[in-house]
């Protein structure tokens, strides 16, 4: 998987969103084990990935983030690769995710995303234990806001961050789907008991 950091057309500085000089965002909405599904992606990678109850609340949320001028709705009747990638993704996060990212954020925010795609699935490490390896120990609750802001849900695993106490905390899509991600993932991991 390669990640695309993303610049501002206009100053060469990190830009959380897309301008509108900026490629149309793609959006492509389908079903997963989690509940409904959401990806958007441009020509660079896919740059959203959101679980939700419905596709209808995915979209708007989508709307929200990006302009709705930037937005183009895939056909649901026709297959998207990106759709499709990440419901494979879903299945078996053992498996290497085989598209681009297109990461929208400060460059903060991408160390913390580029340290959280190192976590190995099965397993969890801490919002303090993030903070030290990033070299900002003592960024602890920037770090807890970057992987809140983290958009690639599933992909770049916020979900496999906790408490320094082990509980779980906040998840954009849920702590429920949090859970469910960690127990998948755990499961996936074990070793086969012959």
């Amino acid at each position: 998987m390669s990640v695309h950091p993303v610049s501002s057309p206009s100053t060469g500085q990190s830009a959380p969103m897309p301008s509108p000089a900026w490629p149309v965002v793609q959006v492509a909405t389908g079903p997963c084990w989690l509940g409904a599904l959401a990806v958007a992606h441009t020509h660079a990678g896919v740059c959203a990935i959101l679980f939700g109850d419905t596709t209808d609340a995915l979209r708007e949320e989508l709307a929200q983030r990006f302009s709705d001028n930037q937005l183009a709705l895939v056909d649901p009747d026709h297959h998207d690769t990106a759709l499709a990638a990440v419901q494979e993704f879903l299945d078996d996060p053992s498996r290497p995710f085989r598209l681009e990212l297109d990461m929208h954020g400060t460059p903060f925010q991408r160390r913390v995303w580029q340290a959280l795609l190192t976590i190995p699935v099965g397993t969890t490490t801490t919002y303090t234990d993030l903070a030290r390896q990033i070299g900002a120990p003592n960024s602890v609750r920037a770090v807890a806001n970057a992987c809140g802001a983290n958009l690639l849900a599933g992909v770049v695993p916020c979900h496999r961050v906790i408490r320094r106490d082990g509980t779980l905390s906040g998840y954009r899509c849920g702590i429920e789907r949090k859970r469910q991600l960690l127990a998948h993932e755990a499961r996936i991991t074990q070793p086969i008991l012959s």
